[in-house]
């Protein structure tokens, strides 16, 4: 049995690890760094073992004032969100020394990508909407180094939109802890929620319209309509490793806000069947949709995976604001779903351009037949997200599907635009995804009828494994995914 201590244990070997490298010279350098960051990030999925497997923790940090503690706590719900983070992270930071090899500021590049880890794993086990907002808001400030890595103009510039942006769905949230703080019991984290009945009363309509602010706010770092446009500008300047994490973990920082605030704070029965539940839920569908007709529109690579990321991880907040159990349980796959192969897509992207410079899909004809693993990890993901079995991506769409198709308290015609959205955008996932595979792997003839040639471009394992990886895991839970449905559906029945 392990003590409450222990929590601090994933947060401050990854915080301390990139502290020592950014600070201490010769722990940065080139022969150092790998082995190093290599061994923390894997020291740190050991270390998360124990409190994955054990009872519940609660470790006191301290106190901004008598009824604003800041503390750490774990439940099944922090638990996942830490394992794939943990997992994914890891994944794309050893792709990153290949990728990274020839770039320059690596020292820097890997200080704040381990202290962002630290970072994100208290996000994970924070105890109270104090707690969350202090490390949200940590998070921002330490990724805005990995969007502006390369420091050309235009990257500079998606970092300061980055900011912006982040800044102003953080500050909704704040001003949402101070409107509703006259109708609260704790500021903590209570299953249920923590409103007082007996102060609401009254004031029905000022905590609903403050709810969907906060909503907003965490949203926007999940890049929701309307303050989803820091995520297709971000996305395509930074490094392919930065942005594989952006899309496939930093975007599940505001999924966890989210439901921290509609399960914990201000509770789904409160907001169930009301006009907050249709406008959120309105909002989410809008940008499913849009997402996917943007990304299907778009000729640059990464920005048209970045456009896919604002389309699926809305699918996860669909899911979530169905306030139904199997809608819940749907938004968890697809958060593992999405974190898996959305890593997978852009590392692959990564490699394309890492070894022949192109930048646009118009440009990967025969890119297949050059890179075989890289396009192979990419098709079958892409099946994924399309939402094909056996891949997990299927599972996923299923549930948030059923969830849509059960759900009660919003108007009827939500029950079937719902699954017609999904649907839509499924078919356009296919077209912006598996055209990409075509072009790759059917290259046609040449003048004279015979088939193109391709001179062999393969990266090294170093890139390969990673991708693998995680393309086998997605594959893999999505033929056995009785286990995640299992525990999934134990969460969603904890949290309604």
């Amino acid at each position: 049995m392990i003590g409450s201590w222990y929590l601090l244990v994933p947060v401050l070997l990854p915080a301390i690890s990139g502290l020592l490298i950014g600070l201490v010279r010769p722990l940065g350098e080139g022969r150092a760094r790998t082995p190093i960051v290599t061994a923390v990030m894997a020291a740190n999925i050991a270390a998360l073992l124990p409190i994955l497997f054990s009872g519940d923790l609660t470790l006191h940090l301290f106190s901004l004032s008598d009824n604003l503690p800041v503390f750490l706590k774990t439940d099944d719900t922090g638990r996942v969100f830490a394992a794939v983070m943990a997992f994914v992270w890891c994944a794309a930071g050893i792709y990153s020394f290949e990728y990274m090899a020839h770039a320059e500021h690596k020292r820097r590049y890997y200080s704040f990508y381990l202290i962002t880890l630290g970072v994100l794993m208290a996000l994970c086990f924070a105890g109270s909407v104090v707690t969350y907002y202090m490390f949200y808001e940590l998070m921002t400030l330490l990724t805005v180094p990995l969007v502006m890595h390369e420091m050309t103009k235009e990257a500079v510039a998606a970092g300061i939109k980055y900011l912006i942006y982040s800044i102003i769905g953080a500050s909704l949230v704040l001003l949402g802890v101070f409107l509703l703080s006259p109708y609260v019991t704790t500021f903590s984290f209570v299953l249920g929620g923590v409103l007082d009945p007996a102060k609401v009363q009254g004031h029905e309509s000022t905590v609903l319209t403050v709810s969907l602010l906060m909503l907003i706010g965490f949203s926007t770092k999940a890049g929701m309509f309307p303050l989803h446009g820091w995520l297709p500008t971000a996305h395509p300047v930074a490094p392919a490793p930065a942005s594989a994490v952006l899309s496939g973990v930093i975007t599940k920082a505001g999924v966890l806000g989210v439901i921290r605030l509609l399960y914990s704070f201000i509770g789904a029965e409160t907001l169930r069947g009301t006009w907050v539940q249709t406008a959120y839920m309105s909002l989410t569908l809008f940008t499913v949709f849009t997402g996917s007709m943007l990304a299907y529109r778009e000729d640059l690579f990464k920005k048209r995976l970045a456009w896919s990321s604002v389309s699926q991880v809305s699918y996860v907040l669909f899911g979530l604001s169905t306030l139904h159990p199997l809608g819940l349980v749907g938004a968890l796959l697809h958060v593992c779903a999405h974190s898996l192969i959305k890593d997978t897509l852009f590392m692959s992207a990564g490699a394309v351009i890492h070894q022949t410079g192109k930048t646009r899909v118009s440009e990967l004809e025969g890119i297949g037949k050059q890179m075989p693993v890289v396009m192979w990890c990419f098709t079958l993901v892409s099946v994924g997200l399309v939402g094909i079995p056996p891949c997990l991506g299927f599972v996923s769409k299923w549930y948030l599907a059923q969830g849509a198709l059960s759900m009660t308290g919003v108007a009827p015609l939500f029950t079937y635009l719902a699954p017609a959205v999904l649907l839509i955008s499924a078919l356009l996932t296919a077209g912006y995804l598996l055209t990409v595979s075509i072009r790759g792997f059917f290259p046609g003839h040449n003048a004279d009828g015979q088939l193109k040639v391709f001179e062999k471009r393969e990266p090294t394992a170093v890139m390969l494994v990673p991708m693998v990886t995680l393309t086998a895991l997605s594959v893999l839970a999505g033929m056995f995914p009785t286990a995640l449905i299992g525990f999934f559906t134990r969460i969603a029945g904890t949290l309604l």
